[in-house]
């Protein structure tokens, strides 16, 4: 009987560890493939037999990202950040999906938009401390501090502060500068640049 016991547990194991590789690997190739939802159905069915692979959880996370689903991104990129606290490019992506769903005007208080900016900024300076040449985390850095000196350069009663807008467009003109170090031709960045410093100087 504990023959029999043990040989179904052993076979009964293969059976999970085989279902969670075969999903993981067709979610795999639905990612490489743009299918995103598919990617999401197969990477959770992976998930429920080993909560705890970092690949998995790092590709569900990109999945949710593609698929417009910020929030989830955010919590599965949460995850891979715990079990891998230096994964930059988790930092990265759930910075912009916090930027994102900070820029979300339906359902969201101004409360709460600020916070998702704050947290989007410390994101990205993260991600520059684990990887100082990546020129896109700058550029992504500097959006998000335009993005929250707009929202604190609005005249809107008990949360207009001239001071954090000026700070913070002076932190997005700095990233866009760096961003031009790196990158000298930008038309792109020159143009947001110009747009900050104009947008800094009509702050009253």
């Amino acid at each position: 009987m504990r023959l029999f016991l043990g040989l179904f547990l052993m076979l009964l194991t293969a059976d999970l560890a085989f279902a969670q590789t075969s999903y993981h690997k067709m979610g795999q190739k639905a990612l490489i493939d743009g299918n995103f939802k598919a990617a999401v159905s197969n990477l959770e069915k992976a998930l429920a037999t080993d909560s705890s692979d970092v690949n998995t959880l790092y590709m569900l996370g990109y999945s949710y990202y593609h698929s417009a689903s910020y929030k989830l991104a955010v919590n599965a990129f949460n995850r891979v950040i715990l079990l891998k606290p230096a994964e930059n490019s988790a930092f990265y992506y759930r910075g912009k999906a916090r930027n994102i769903m900070a820029n979300d005007t339906k359902g969201i208080s101004n409360t709460d938009r600020e916070k998702l900016l704050l947290l989007s900024i410390k994101d990205f300076s993260r991600a520059i401390e684990l990887n100082a040449e990546d020129v896109k985390l700058y550029q992504n850095r500097a959006v998000a501090y335009r993005d929250y000196g707009v929202l604190k350069g609005q005249k809107i009663p008990n949360f207009y502060d001239k001071n954090k807008a000026i700070s913070s467009f002076r932190s997005c003109i700095s990233d866009f500068e760096k961003v031009l170090s790196i990158t000298p031709d930008r038309r792109d960045i020159i143009t947001q640049l110009a747009d900050a410093k104009s947008y800094m100087q009509n702050l009253k």
